[in-house]
């Protein structure tokens, strides 16, 4: 009789362990699932915040030139990138008709820099390369054009043109390091 008594009480701390280890593996869980929501909603927040961080800088390019028509968020014009990496121009293009308009631009590799010959700056451009948004008068396009110089890119330096057909151009160079 002992024994069955025994027995059972064993299987009461059994179920009362397993009862205790669910209830702080849940417990485990919703926090790590709250840092992690947190982290990510703040990390959110920083992007947003740089975006509108950088459309305020192109907003103050414009300032600068009230007939300007094409901005590029580059210091000096130029972007320094590592080879395999890619980076970021940010763009904006203003509308200084009286009507809405399509503007047709793209992205072309210019002759010139030192890159040597047979090297294709062309297709480090990953997206961003074209595009034709449509813009209300007085409103601004902003645009990001993402470039990524391959592992096996030599180290020099390139300059691309942003041309918005039968509207406006403006240039940037890449330099690979």
């Amino acid at each position: 009789m002992e024994s069955i008594l025994n027995n059972r009480r064993g299987a009461i701390e059994l179920s009362m362990t397993t009862v205790v280890v669910i209830v702080l593996s849940m417990t485990m869980l919703i926090l790590g699932l709250t840092l992690i929501r947190t982290i990510f909603t703040g990390a959110q927040y920083n992007v947003q915040s740089i975006n509108d961080k950088v459309r305020g800088e192109i907003n103050s390019l414009f300032l600068e030139n009230a007939d300007q028509k094409i901005a590029i968020y580059l210091p000096e014009q130029k972007a320094a990138i590592k080879q395999g990496e890619a980076y970021g121009v940010a763009f904006a293009i203003k509308n200084i008709e009286t009507t809405t308009q399509k503007f047709d631009y793209s992205v072309t590799q210019e002759v010139g820099g030192n890159c040597p010959t047979g090297t294709t700056p062309q297709n480090w451009i990953l997206v961003g390369g074209k595009g034709t948004p449509e813009v209300t008068s007085g409103d601004t396009y902003y645009g990001l054009i993402r470039i990524q110089p391959p592992l096996t890119a030599p180290l020099c330096l390139t300059r691309f043109k942003l041309t918005v057909k039968n509207y406006a151009d403006t240039f940037f160079d890449v330099q690979v390091q």
